[in-house]
């Protein structure tokens, strides 16, 4: 029940604090703007002192001191600001930054215990740190200053937040609530999805036993190991129509967020093991920040914002209750609390339901062994004389069944290892093609087979590319990204003059399909060359039109080798591109980026090798 008894002044003392609290977090979202610091003139520079914040159980003690009068306050000292310093060398700058995130690791201790007095104490410290550092201009110390500033203001919000929601009370297992809304889903269950369900149950024998120990190990409770039936249903390459991946069905901003790293050969997501991690990483921090689990299902269904929002909107200080907030929660995350809830009840006393939950699929039984080269998995499964899907399903997180062409944990079954040490050097490299792609203007007419056909490629290829669920259904006017197969395309051919194949001008009448992509790719020369010599406004043509084509030599159609980049911090397409002296528009083209992609730090991307 929510805690309604409180007097009216503590009700508008609470609606102050809450002002305080936005108030204080804009000013902390400003202050990173600023690079002076005034000291009032009653600080002597020379009267210093060291304030400690400890966390209590902990060995380690983050310090840091501080120019000013420290005066006692609530566990730790109230620190004036400190002058600016300024670091003479990164490394100084470094240890302070370095300083600063030990103090942010302090305070999120001290949230864990609930004394939230430490915590925001010990992020007052983080900051005056980030305060005083100098930079140098530095790039790279900026993006990291930058970067820890935004932390802490963050966690600070967090932490305020938090006062207003966590309850009080033993939340240490999950609460078996018994409902009309758990009492419909269990029916739904029994009914139209008894075979989704049993399906599930089936496959949570491969996975469950490994997540049920990564949850013992973090002290999590046991129920939450049937989280993926709602999620996924235990498959661990479903996917949402929100671009949700893997058994926890993590977005790709939230995995970056928990360390699921993302590449064009590997999607980590799909990896049990860390995508488990990743899971029991966000549920504790969602855990710290409500307190009870039933809420906490909810944020990590629909966001930790929306679930604030709607508590923030009730004006109380105390949940204790999730189900107030059920009909102001979204129709999904509404049905997915009693949904997890119905699984438990049915999985806790299948008899009871009229279940018969036997013939789980036998557990995942395999050992890791470091490949440092790129192998079809195929060409591996071949060489070790076992199945190729016994691979792809111990390594789901392999993207195009190749490994990565750095450092890799492949699977592989038990008992298996040595000998695939011992034959890795027979195993043949695998060397990407070179994929190349046109860009085609849908006329009236044309249907996705007639492309294909015309492009040599497939029209599975085209309707992936251009993530087309219905082949049948394109518009006229519709701009395609066309992959080629590494043949020829199909195209009119232009009429031989003497000396043809030597450079030179060639003249060629525009032809119904012709395209200035497809013209270039015939002539060996590019689109640029032949709307500057025909004085083209635009890369539009028409059936019968006269170009005036320099034809090159088979020297202008050598492809540029291309190497692969790993993404740095402060990191952008743009800067990458100039930095390898590339146009911007062929940095995103060869690596299926737009111009609103966001790139990750770690994250592997091709660029020109010159």
């Amino acid at each position: 029940m929510l805690r309604d008894n409180k007097n009216e002044s503590e009700v508008s003392g609470v609606k102050s604090y809450l002002k305080v609290t936005v108030l204080f977090f804009i000013f902390y979202a400003a202050a990173g703007c600023s690079k002076n610091l005034k000291v009032a003139s009653s600080h002597r520079p020379d009267h210093k002192s060291t304030s400690v914040v400890s966390a209590p159980g902990h060995q380690k003690k983050a310090r840091v001191s501080v120019t000013g009068n420290a005066e006692p306050g609530r566990g730790v000292g109230k620190i004036c600001p400190p002058n600016r310093v300024d670091a003479r060398g990164s490394k100084q700058t470094r240890q302070i930054l370095e300083e600063a995130l030990e103090f942010c690791r302090t305070s999120q201790d001290f949230w864990g215990q609930g004394d939230f007095e430490n915590a925001i104490a010990s992020l007052d410290q983080a900051y005056n740190l980030i305060l005083i550092t100098d930079t140098n201009e530095k790039p790279k110390l900026i993006q990291e200053k930058e970067d820890i500033r935004f932390m802490i203001c963050k966690r600070m919000l967090e932490i305020y937040s938090s006062r207003y929601v966590v309850a009080t009370g033993n939340h240490d297992a999950i609460p078996m609530v018994k409902n009309r809304y758990v009492e419909k889903e269990i029916g739904s269950f029994k009914g139209v999805e008894r075979g989704f369900f049993l399906r599930s149950y089936k496959r949570s024998g491969r996975y469950r036993p490994e997540i049920l120990k990564a949850l013992k190990e973090a002290g999590l409770p046991k129920e939450l190991s049937w989280l993926p039936l709602i999620e996924s249903g235990f498959k661990v390459k479903a996917l949402s129509s929100a671009r949700a991946l893997g058994l926890w069905q993590f977005i790709p901003s939230t995995g970056y967020k928990f360390g699921l790293k993302r590449t064009q050969w590997v999607d980590e997501r799909m990896d049990v093991t860390k995508s488990t991690q990743a899971a029991i990483a966000y549920l504790k921090e969602l855990h710290n920040m409500f307190g009870d689990w039933t809420t906490v299902l909810a944020a990590y269904n629909c966001g930790e914002g929306r679930v604030l929002r709607v508590i923030r909107n009730q004006n109380v200080q105390y949940l204790d209750n999730f189900w107030d907030l059920y009909e102001k929660l979204p129709c999904e995350t509404a049905r997915y609390v009693p949904r997890f809830l119905a699984a438990l009840s049915i999985v806790n006393d299948p008899e009871k339901y009229g279940f018969d939950l036997n013939g789980l699929d036998p557990p995942r039984s395999y050992e890791m062994v470091t490949v440092s080269k790129q192998m079809l998995l195929k060409d591996v499964a071949k060489n070790m004389s076992i199945s190729n899907k016994i691979l792809e399903d111990l390594n789901p997180d392999l993207r195009r069944n190749v490994t990565p062409h750095d450092s890799y944990e492949l699977k592989v079954p038990k008992g298996k290892g040595a000998f695939l040490v011992a034959r890795l050097d027979k195993i043949p490299v695998w060397t990407p093609p070179k994929r190349l792609y046109a860009y085609h203007r849908v006329r009236p007419g044309e249907t996705l087979s007639r492309l294909a056909a015309r492009y040599r490629t497939s029209v599975r290829a085209i309707a992936a590319t251009n993530h087309i669920k219905r082949q049948d259904h394109i518009t006229v006017g519709q701009r395609l990204k066309i992959p080629s197969s590494g043949k020829k395309p199909v195209y009119a051919k232009a009429k031989k003059t003497a000396g043809s194949w030597q450079s030179g001008p060639v003249s060629h009448r525009v032809r119904r399909g012709d395209s200035l992509w497809l013209l270039a790719r015939q002539y060996n020369t590019n689109t640029k060359e032949i709307i500057r010599l025909n004085s083209l406004k635009n890369t539009r043509l028409f059936v019968g039109q006269k170009l005036i084509i320099s034809r090159g030599t088979e020297a202008v159609q050598t492809a540029v080798d291309t190497k692969t980049y790993r993404v740095k911090r402060g990191d952008t397409p743009y800067k990458i591109a100039c930095s390898h002296k590339m146009k911007l528009e062929r940095f995103l083209r060869i690596n299926e980026l737009t111009p609103r992609s966001k790139i990750y730090p770690g994250q592997a991307l091709d660029v020109e090798a010159r």
